[in-house]
């Protein structure tokens, strides 16, 4: 059985891979770069205007990590929790707030 830290690391991987074959090839840990990036308390960098926590969880409780989300971005960028489950898609969780500023640049 792998430990929190190494699943936590395992997930931010998963989502960096994700995000590659959505084409956003700048993406990456911030954890890979000798520990957190003075400049972001995200746990993936490289999505502009995006403040991305990974969680790769059996149970999530979703408003402690979007409340995680919210308070380490500092209100610079748009929060989000990626999350999944064991053989489940990528989730994506965020203010309907934020949703509809996105929604609206289309």
């Amino acid at each position: 059985m792998i430990n929190s830290k190494n699943k936590g690391s395992c997930g931010e991987r998963e989502f960096c891979n994700y995000c590659k074959e959505q084409g956003y090839e700048n993406v990456r840990r911030t954890a890979q770069y000798n520990g957190k990036e003075l400049d972001s308390k995200a746990d993936v960098v490289g999505l502009d205007g995006i403040h991305v926590e990974v969680k790769r969880v059996e149970k999530l409780n979703i408003s402690h990590a979007m409340e995680q989300a919210i308070r380490d971005n500092a209100g610079q960028d748009i929060p989000i929790v990626a999350h999944r489950k064991n053989h489940e898609e990528w989730l994506i969780t965020m203010r309907a707030e934020d949703w509809f500023k996105l929604y609206k640049i289309k």
